[in-house]
């Protein structure tokens, strides 16, 4: 699910998203409260009429922005008290706030709200916020009221595995009729990650849909899939595309290194995307050096199809039995790569 935090992928209009594929995208509950305001999308016709986009949307609670932007001591069993970057107000994001502002909001997934723990974390800590989530977790649903919107709880536990399956088991036991998984790649391993992913995905029931929050490589979405995950979220597409990163299967390949300044290749052979079809390595080059909007965009649609041909072959390689021959045949990210998500 490409990232369309304030209701748009950035320098992509919803119908690039459609040229190259994507069926859904994921918008944020709290960015989107601060501007326009969820009154101003709901008098629009709500998110897919104000974005004109056809395809389905989920909206996440404000739970992330709440580990990123609130001191320990702006968390209360009230909610989380959040400072607008525009005017400096302070705002109380509670439960009910945040299942008020994503019904309004209309996307057709919305989330309960959840505490993201960082790394590293004490084991009493994880598990006082693992607890409060799940007491979220029951007021967003006593809450929530709009039957053409799916309601997901999120499973939080930091690294913990006894955490991590007793928020799941607790999750489950409340009805909700698909899951997030937060407080993933906030600085642990791989390895940890992979771990926990696991024991939280065993522990929920196995025809729900499971959202990973946040992660985004192509080799950890494989991995996840590989134990039972559905979708992701991630701005590494376009994020790299604006720093001139693009995705191949043979690598990264960076547009701005001089030896593309007279290559009439396209980024990659093959590529259905609208930028390969058209454009060269040369004119995109060029952009780019040039700081040119127009060059993000491009550079941005190339990775947003090589993620939703990823998707397409690991739909294929379920349906095979070859997801681990796919797994050993995906290029790396660089270590740089990789920090830019």
């Amino acid at each position: 699910m490409p990232c369309a935090s304030r209701a748009v992928v950035r320098a992509c209009s919803p119908d690039d998203l459609e040229a190259v594929g994507v069926e859904i995208a994921v918008a944020n509950t709290w960015h989107l409260h601060l501007r326009p305001g969820e009154a101003a999308v709901e008098a629009a016709g709500g998110l897919h009429a104000f974005m004109s986009w056809g395809g389905l949307l989920a909206t996440d609670s404000g739970g992330f922005q709440a580990f990123s932007l609130a001191r320990p001591a702006d968390v209360s069993e009230d909610g989380v008290c959040l400072v607008s970057p525009l005017d400096g107000s302070r705002a109380l994001l509670s439960p009910e706030a945040c299942v008020a502002i994503q019904e309004k909001l209309g996307a057709d997934i919305a989330v309960a709200l959840d505490i993201c723990t960082p790394y590293p974390v004490p084991y009493d800590v994880a598990r006082s916020a693992a607890e409060r989530t799940l007491r979220w977790a029951q007021r967003c649903l006593q809450t929530h009221r709009r039957e053409d919107q799916w309601l997901w709880g999120v499973i939080q536990g930091s690294i913990y595995p006894d955490l991590r399956a007793y928020s799941a088991q607790e999750t489950a036991a409340m009805g909700f009729t698909g899951f997030g998984i937060g407080g993933l790649s906030v600085g642990e391993s791989r390895r940890e990650m992979l771990e926990v992913l696991e024991t939280t995905i065993q522990a929920l029931p196995a025809e729900a849909p499971k959202w990973v929050m946040g992660v985004g490589t192509p080799r950890d979405i494989v991995e996840a899939v590989l134990r039972g995950a559905d979708l992701f979220d991630c701005v590494l597409p376009t994020r790299l595309a604006r720093h001139g990163s693009l995705l191949t299967n043979h690598g990264p390949l960076k547009i701005g290194n001089a030896a593309f300044r007279t290559d009439p290749r396209p980024i990659e052979e093959g590529c259905d995307c609208p930028t390969c079809r058209r454009y060269s390595r040369a004119y995109l080059h060029h952009l780019f050096r040039l700081e040119e909007a127009a060059a993000w965009r491009l550079l941005s649609l190339h990775n947003l199809r090589w993620y939703v041909r990823l998707m397409e072959r690991i739909r294929h390689a379920i349906r095979t039995a070859t997801l681990g021959s796919l797994l050993s045949s995906l290029p790396p990210l660089t270590q740089r790569d990789a920090q830019a998500c």
